[in-house]
């Protein structure tokens, strides 16, 4: 789901550029915030390795495949370092595998880290019912991972269905888009799945990771 180079128009991945400026600005300044800015750095560094990777795995949706995001993992466990974390990740997936695209990389890295961060608004609002509710723990991680993918799937197709290039037939294209963003539907319902496992198994072994 990543965008590649060569899709969007320049005033868009500038503006991706200038979002996501701002939003890690944002980020680093509520981390700094913290009693102990650098005791998480472990941690997201792992999961900004799981987020590499995953790009890897792909599950097939016919009558196409979709790959892991995990964004709303990032942002349940990590919160304000999500973003940070995503944006090295997206930059070493263009990089090395060309997996995105470096004028992109503003742009994919808004499309999946603002989401995440909104994902770990929504996990913690199991503190208005109790955190240590396995049950309540459970949903919000479950609405966390399928919401941070799923509005990273609105977001996607917002971009790419206004910026289909004149040159190409519209209405193939759409088809397609359509088709894509549907197979993302079950995915959804995978990450939330993890996401709910995960936080579930550290609130048994090691609950402080859950803490932000």
């Amino acid at each position: 789901m990543h965008i590649p180079d060569g899709i969007l128009p320049a005033a868009i991945i500038v503006a991706g550029y200038a979002t996501t400026g701002g939003v890690t600005w944002y980020s680093l300044r509520q981390i700094k915030r913290d009693r102990n800015p650098q005791e998480n750095i472990p941690k997201a560094s792992l999961l900004t390795a799981a987020f590499f990777v995953a790009s890897w795995i792909h599950i097939p949706v016919p009558p196409v495949s979709v790959h892991l995001i995990l964004n709303g993992l990032l942002g349940t466990i990590l919160g304000y370092y999500a973003f940070p974390a995503i944006l090295i990740g997206l930059f070493f997936q263009a990089v090395m595998f060309q997996h995105g695209g470096l004028s992109t990389l503003g742009v994919n890295a808004s499309m999946f880290g603002i989401p995440a961060i909104l994902a770990y608004h929504l996990f913690q609002l199991r503190y208005k019912i109790g955190k240590n509710n396995r049950v309540w723990t459970g949903i919000f991680a479950f609405l966390a991972g399928a919401g941070g993918l799923g509005l990273s799937v609105v977001l996607f197709f917002f971009l790419i269905i206004t910026s289909i290039p004149a040159n190409i037939d519209a209405a193939v294209e759409r088809n397609v888009i359509y088709g894509l963003v549907l197979a993302h539907i079950p995915l959804m319902l995978i990450e939330g799945a993890f996401t709910a496992a995960v936080a579930l198994f550290l609130m048994r072994v090691k609950p402080e990771l859950l803490e932000q």
